[in-house]
């Protein structure tokens, strides 16, 4: 039988479709201005038994697809958990939240902290700031790694970190030393959130952001433990969304 497990985020959608634990279908699209939309696009066609939905949207899929649905912590932990069973930890960095999750051997979620108060550390944080940069997003974290030194960012606040960097640029400093800073400000709020859940052993990150190896290579640095990133890091709260559906099945 097949599972799917659908993440409806602010930035993205995901769907992931399993069949005996094994992933057959990914499919992702841009969340838009009418995610219900955007989300009946994605399962348009798709053939599966169940359907799990996670995701700041999951209770407009409720509603409007008829769907089960299951928090954003659980899906995380559980698709962790099954990507990285030896790890206890989740570090998931999506576009306007981020959140830690502390988890025993089953993938059951102990202890949690989210940020969801502002865009601060988040996905759409570090957009901006590389938008103010002239940079990519894809090229962000590439560019702040090419930097000898890292120029600090006293504000964690948008519009004032934006502000921050307009008057560094204008002073002439080094736009890739600024990405560093930008970075290595978002890794350590971060930490805060990680030292919070008492955080043990290898860190599984998630979320799009995990993408971004100045994300990646700082938090190796910072926390001095492995860091665990998937091929596809964006996919986990779908894998774990899919993998519940399963497990409702059985």
């Amino acid at each position: 039988m097949r599972a799917a497990g659908i993440d409806i985020g602010s930035r993205s959608i995901e769907l992931v479709v399993i069949e005996d634990s094994k992933v057959i279908e990914e499919r992702q699209a841009d969340t838009g201005f009418d995610p219900m939309a955007v989300a009946g696009d994605l399962i348009s066609g798709v053939s599966y038994d169940h359907i799990v939905a996670t995701g700041y949207g999951r209770n407009l899929f409720e509603i409007a697809l008829d769907g089960k649905t299951v928090t954003e912590i659980k899906a995380h932990a559980r698709g962790a958990q099954f990507l990285f069973p030896d790890a206890d930890t989740v570090l998931d960095i999506g576009g306007q939240d981020s959140k830690v999750i502390k988890m025993n051997g089953q993938g059951q979620v102990i202890k949690f902290e989210m940020n969801d108060r502002c865009a601060a550390g988040t996905g759409k944080f570090l957009e901006i700031m590389a938008r103010s940069l002239g940079f990519g997003i894809d090229d962000f974290g590439i560019e702040a790694l090419k930097a000898a030194r890292e120029l600090s960012i006293n504000s964690m606040c948008t519009v004032f970190a934006e502000s921050e960097v307009t008057s560094l640029l204008a002073r002439g400093k080094d736009r890739r030393e600024i990405a560093r800073g930008l970075h290595s400000s978002v890794v350590r709020r971060a930490l805060s959130m990680l030292k919070r859940v008492s955080a043990e052993g290898a860190i599984v990150f998630s979320g799009g952001v995990a993408n971004n190896p100045c994300m990646v290579r700082f938090l190796e640095q910072m926390t001095q433990r492995d860091i665990r990133v998937s091929d596809q890091p964006q996919m986990a709260g779908a894998l774990g969304a899919a993998l519940i559906a399963q497990d409702i099945m059985r």
